[in-house]
């Protein structure tokens, strides 16, 4: 079996066309499609509605990013869907190190203009991965 391809996702339709992309080189190449949202603090409110009471977590809502990308994008395919606490680079990185990936794939929002200046996922995924980065061009309809 091929190694797991990740795919970096926060619920944007940049994050969605890049999901995509790794659907489809996961497809072509026989590979297990892990997807991937990252939350960088675990913040915890309770919630009460009527008698009705919850408890609201951003982890919770990041495995819930990544579950509705798998249902939305990849449907019956195989995939995993995958969080994890930290900086958003920092955390895909890790997780992508801990399934032994062979490629992780990113979307290339805030690669241009002046953004590109302070930084981006992608471009910080790029020069400090342990493996393959596909960087999908996500500004393309």
């Amino acid at each position: 079996m091929a190694s797991p391809i990740v795919v970096g996702v926060d619920g944007s339709p940049t994050a969605r066309k890049a999901a995509e992309v790794a659907r489809d080189l996961a497809v072509k190449l026989g590979s297990p499609l892990h997807v991937f949202t990252a939350y960088v603090k675990d913040s915890v409110t309770p919630m009460k509605v009527g008698t009705e009471e919850w408890v609201a977590s951003t982890a919770d809502d990041a495995q819930e990013t990544a579950e509705r990308v798998v249902r939305n994008v990849v449907g019956d395919g195989d995939a995993v869907a995958a969080s994890g606490q930290g900086a958003p680079a920092d955390a895909l990185i890790a997780y992508a190190e801990e399934i032994g990936a062979q490629l992780i794939v990113v979307g290339n929002q805030r690669m241009r203009g002046v953004s590109r200046v302070l930084g981006s996922v992608a471009n910080s995924v790029s020069h400090n991965a342990t493996c393959d980065v596909y960087i999908a061009n996500t500004y393309a309809d």
